[in-house]
Parts: structure tokens; sequence; C-alpha cells
């Protein structure tokens, strides 16, 4: 209803062709909301690009120019990101894709060449030791030192005046790869300012190992450890702090067990203190005997996995997982590792138990380890309830049992927490300065 004074005046809609021209119909068509459902974000953001987009100079003619360009389409709501800097919307409202656009078009368009968010392309991703562990062959000295069964293989790593850490590692592993990237970690670097590292490598495990002879003898777990009274002597220690892992722990521990004034303390990570079970023996046999005839078989690079790893390992840390597979398919010599295997599983029992000397009916032999221990393991090692054993041997008031959460190799899954560990055990062994 048509209004007078201030109130609303009736328009006309269109004239008799159909067609939209100057009259109030048009005016009143390009306002109106369109029909259908609309959110009050559209309507506000509708009604705010038409306000924006007709306050010009407020002339006729600009109001002319308006009404003829909306002749028969629907107006076109312009946001602020599609106007360039004078305030007059673009042309292409389409975030354009970066590589398609030249410099000049770019210009026009009010963009960068280049978006940093567009077309994300990962490029020249190679697979790398974590922690920087190849830089420990430049930092570390080969020797070779000569013992009754062999050659040994050491690493030193450090100032040779200062205490000495002796490591052994596991099987399939080298000092390398078992070591390299614990010591590099950042709050190890700054306790090797305090010790020197020999890393002791069993016959024929180092990187590139020429094949051993057919006749010759591979060491028992026992000979490896008397081998490592031939280390020391070549390199004048009176006292070392043991570091091993798996079988090189249980080598350490024998060394300690039959040399106790040659050991100062033992970190040991997954330790097995008895003789291999049968199911332990039939797998590791098959591995051995493969590894003679078949080289490195899937089978066999399974089951080292599952030694180191525990179950599923891919869903921790797949990258991990992929260097260590292919440490086992290319760094490895198959038939070294099949007589150190061999020795492991032909091991004896390291009878040593909790009962304190001087009890009647007790041999002296069967005295437990004399020397601070540290008994480590990974929640999800397959390892956890040989170290529980190994643990009820030792002496409580000198040893203690860790198990450090979500890993299985301490140390290369949670290095920092083994890292602490380590400093407060050698701190409380009266290493201050570590």
């Amino acid at each position: 209803m048509p209004q007078v004074e201030g109130g609303y005046t009736a328009l006309d809609s269109a004239n008799t062709n159909g067609h939209v021209g100057s009259s109030g119909g048009a005016i009143y068509q390009s306002t109106t909301e369109p029909t259908g459902p609309q959110s009050v974000f559209e309507s506000m953001k509708r009604a705010i690009g038409q306000v924006v987009g007709t306050s010009g100079n407020g002339t006729a003619q600009d109001t002319d120019d308006l009404l003829a360009a909306s002749n028969g389409r629907q107006a076109m709501v312009v946001g602020t990101r599609d106007r360039d800097k004078i305030g007059k919307p673009l042309l292409n409202t389409k975030m354009p894709s970066a590589p398609t656009h030249t410099a000049e078009e770019a210009r026009l368009l009010g963009t960068m060449p280049i978006d940093p968010m567009d077309d994300i392309e990962l490029r020249s991703v190679q697979l790398q030791f974590p922690n920087a562990r190849g830089s420990i062959l430049e930092a570390c000295e080969q020797r070779r030192v000569p013992t009754d069964k062999g050659d040994v293989h050491v690493a030193i790593q450090g100032d040779n005046t200062k205490p000495a850490i002796l490591t052994y590692h596991d099987l399939g592993l080298n000092y390398v790869t078992s070591f390299a990237g614990f010591f590099n970690f950042p709050p190890m670097r700054g306790l090797l300012e305090n010790f020197c590292v020999y890393h002791v490598t069993a016959p024929g495990q180092e990187e590139g190992a020429p094949t051993l002879p057919e006749d010759y003898i591979y060491p028992t777990m026992d000979e490896l450890a008397a081998q490592l009274v031939y280390v020391m002597s070549h390199f004048g220690l009176k006292s070392v702090i043991g570091f091993g892992v798996g079988a090189g722990a249980n080598i350490l521990a024998r060394f300690a067990h039959s040399n106790p004034d040659k050991v100062g303390a033992l970190v040991l990570i997954n330790c097995v203190s008895t003789q291999s079970g049968w199911i332990e023996w039939g797998y590791q046999s098959f591995n051995a005997r493969f590894l003679r005839t078949k080289g490195m078989t899937q089978s066999v690079i399974d089951y080292l996995m599952w030694h180191h790893f525990g179950r599923n390992p891919e869903e921790r840390n797949h990258d991990l997982v992929q260097m260590y597979k292919q440490h086992f398919e290319r760094g490895v010599n198959p038939t070294n590792l099949a007589m150190f295997i061999n020795s492991y599983i032909h091991r004896n029992d390291l009878n040593i138990t909790r009962t304190p000397p001087g009890t009647p009916g007790t041999q002296p032999s069967l005295c437990t380890l004399k020397m601070p221990v540290i008994n480590i393991t990974g929640a999800l090692s397959p390892h956890v309830d040989d170290t529980v054993t190994f643990n009820g041997r030792l002496d409580p008031t000198n040893s203690s049992w860790m198990k450090i959460s979500d890993c299985a190799m301490v140390l290369e899954e949670q290095p920092a927490k083994l890292a602490e560990a380590f400093r407060l055990f050698l701190q409380g062994e009266g290493y201050g300065k570590c």
C-alpha cells in the first residue's frame, strides 16, 4: 500500500516488454534477496557487497550504469579478498593455481606468483640415519686388537685419558648400528667430554667384514668374554664401565662375573642370564642354517626384527624399522652372523644367585655380581621376562631394574629416557661431572 510524506512509495515493477529499465522495479529486483533458504551470514555479505560496490560519487550516471549492468542477471557479491588495492572488484573471483599464471597476471590479480600453501609437493625425500649416526665413523679411532681367538675390532670415541666405557652390541648389529645414534644424542655428547668409549665388535660382525675362514672356530660366549681381557690390556685399562645390549649384555655379565675387579659398574639392556629355551634354540638353529646356505632370507630378517623391536614395530616408527631392515639385508655378512648366533644359542647359564655368600650349601662360584648393576628393558620388548629373572638373581642392595615404556629397542626409541637414567646412574657412582 503506497504511503506519503516519508513513508514507502509503490514502484512499477517492469515495462510492458518484460525488460527491466530505469523504473523502480529494477531497483526492487536488484536489492531483494533471492528466493530460497539463505543464511544470515550470506545475507549480510550480499548487502555489504552491494553497499561497497555502489558507494561512489552518488551521481545519477553511476546509478544508471549500475542499473544497466544489472539487466538480466543477479547481483554478484564481491568479498574484500577479491578486490585489488584501489577497491575495485576483480574480474576473476576464483583463486588461481600458482604455477599457471605469469607475473603480469599475478600483478593484475593481486596475488603472489607462488602460494606456499598451494600444491605442496615433497621432493628428494631420503631415508637417513637418525641422530647423525654416520658421524661416529669419523669421530672414532679404529683399532684391531689381537686375541687368542682372532682379532677384535675396537673403535675408540673420546679422550683416552678419561674413564673408560666399554660397549658390546647385540645379534645382527655392530658398534655403529647399535650405539652410534645413542652416543650422538645431544645429552650424551656432553657425557663424552668426561669419558672415553671403547666400542667392541664381535669377530666378523663389523660393517663390510670379510667371510671368516671355513676352518675358523667361532669363540663361545665365555671365550668372547675372555677376549675383553686382551682389549683392556691392549689399551692399558684397569677398570671399565660395561654397557651391553642383548647378547653383548650377556657377554659383559660373564666378563664381570669372572673379573669383578676390572668392572666398576654395569648397564645391561635386555640381558638374558639363563641358557636358551627350546623355542629360541629351534628358531635360531633354522636361522643359522639359512644364513649359511641361502644368505639373509626374509624369515631371518623377521626374526631379527622381532628380537630387537618386538611385535608390530611399524606402528611405532616406520622409518627406523625400514632402516634396520636395509641394514640386515645389505650390511651383514650372513655366514659370520650364523656363527655368532650359533654361539649365542649354545650359551650356558651365568650361574649367579642372590643368596649371600657364606650361606650353608652355597658354592662360591654361585655368588651374584658384586658391582653396581642397572638392569634395563623396554615395555614392548620380548625379553622383559628374561630381565625379571636376571633381576631376581642380583643383589638388591647394588642393583636396580628399570622398564621404559612405549619401546622395545630402548637405545633408538627412547634415547632421552635412557640417557637420563645413565647419567644419574654414573653420578650415583661418584662421577659427579657427567
